[in-house]
């Protein structure tokens, strides 16, 4: 079963994905912070991170640039969920090593879910 870690401090987003990718078979952890994401990457390496970037005691851009930075977790795929929409910090977190950026706001919830899916590798 894939494993997929969300980090998002919205309660009502973290319910939403969580309750959504259980349902389409995938096993998910909603984690409300970078440190907590952080922590739950090196307990267990996930398939794929859906990554807020306003977040509390470290943000979503911090929690990037140390997952790049870590050997083991590195080549996990990122895909940033953020309603920052300027381009300044679509640059910032592409730079960072983000595989993709999505404003909230301009996805429904099934659209997110495809586009998250298109990264898992497929079971065989």
């Amino acid at each position: 079963m894939k494993y997929i870690i969300a980090a998002e401090d919205d309660k009502y987003y973290g319910s939403i994905f969580k309750t959504k990718f259980t349902k389409e078979g995938y096993e998910i952890t909603v984690v409300e912070n970078g440190n907590q994401l952080l922590d739950a990457m090196r307990q267990r390496k996930p398939d794929l991170v859906l990554l807020d970037l306003i977040m509390p005691v470290k943000d979503g851009f911090e929690a990037l640039s140390e997952i790049r930075a870590d050997e083991n977790l590195k080549t996990v795929p990122v895909i940033v969920l953020s309603n920052l929409g300027q381009e300044e910090d679509i640059k910032r977190a592409k730079d960072l090593g983000a595989n993709e950026y999505f404003i909230k706001a301009d996805l429904s919830l099934e659209e997110m879910v495809g586009k998250a899916k298109s990264f898992l590798p497929q079971e065989s």
